[in-house]
């Protein structure tokens, strides 16, 4: 059986209100022979003739008439369909987001993020997961609806991405610590003990291979996972922490922060998502909120050049 031409549905509703071959010709901007073969085909395609010449006018048949109805709802039905998504009523909305980022992110932005969410949609729940890894599984198959961090070659390529904000690393140390006087050059920075973060576990990074052009070498006193973890063992001892300057800002209270002595490229941390959610309107209401959360002006943030 073949596949019936659903732009006949179209056709059908015109002529039903119309009740005129002519007139439905004029209001679909076709000719009247045009919508004559129109009728010819509808009338094969039904087994019923649905227009049937009364006098100088044409009446429907009670197949036509039985139709009418149905056939208008699906034609709005079809319209509704194809229309663009509207903004919902945010004050209405009911929906949970999983939000996957890097530990430090949601000490940071989360609490307003969620401020903001609960103003507009207080019906909208943020489910927070640490992000382990940068594959891209989570977002493709939708168990995760939105993340941060740093795009980079494992990035899947159909995945979309907008920048939040631009960010370095920098140096941390408790308040007091030795490093809080004076002018701090790279080989005083590589002299003290460090904490080195990696979620791999790895003890050795980009700050290492940029003290290693000077002819340094720092010690790793300890590796950790996470950047507030780093702060946080560096709160209570004399070890060193390096990590990004916006990321970290809210975790980094009472403590003394630098400017690395080394030279260390900035990085973008963007938001990513898969393409399916793009047009979503809620989505796309929910990626504004977080690009707002993020976007103060960097220099109200950044430490000054030493």
């Amino acid at each position: 059986m073949s596949t019936p031409d659903f732009n006949l549905l179209v056709t059908l509703d015109v002529l039903l209100a119309e009740g005129s071959v002519a007139r439905a010709a004029k209001r679909l901007r076709l000719s009247p022979s045009a919508m004559s073969r129109a009728l010819a085909r509808l009338r094969e395609t039904t087994g019923d003739p649905l227009l049937v010449r009364a006098g100088r006018s044409l009446v429907p048949t009670p197949r036509a008439i039985e139709l009418r109805d149905r056939v208008r709802q699906l034609v709005q039905d079809t319209e509704a369909v194809l229309r663009p998504a509207e903004q919902p009523d945010l004050t209405q909305l009911t929906r949970t987001f999983t939000l996957r980022t890097s530990e430090g992110f949601v000490e940071n932005f989360g609490a307003a993020l969620i401020d903001r969410v609960a103003v507009q949609a207080p019906g909208v729940r943020l489910r927070w997961l640490h992000k382990v890894d940068k594959d891209s599984d989570a977002l493709r198959e939708g168990t995760v609806d939105l993340e941060t961090g740093v795009v980079g070659k494992a990035t899947g390529p159909e995945l979309r991405t907008q920048g939040l904000f631009r960010d370095r690393f920098i140096g941390v140390v408790r308040s007091g610590h030795p490093l809080c006087e004076g002018d701090i050059s790279a080989a005083r920075y590589a002299a003290g003990s460090h904490i080195s973060v990696s979620r791999r576990g790895q003890d050795k990074g980009p700050i290492d291979e940029a003290l290693a052009l000077l002819g340094l070498e720092r010690k790793i006193a300890t590796i950790v996972g996470g950047f507030s973890t780093a702060l946080a063992l560096a709160r209570s001892t004399d070890l060193i922490a390096s990590v990004p300057e916006r990321h970290s800002a809210s975790l980094r209270s009472g403590m003394y922060s630098f400017v690395l002595p080394v030279t260390m490229p900035p990085f973008t941390v963007a938001m990513l998502w898969h393409p399916r959610l793009d047009a979503d309107p809620v989505h796309r209401w929910l990626r504004t909120c977080l690009r707002d959360v993020c976007a103060p002006a960097e220099d109200k943030t950044l430490l000054k050049t030493q």
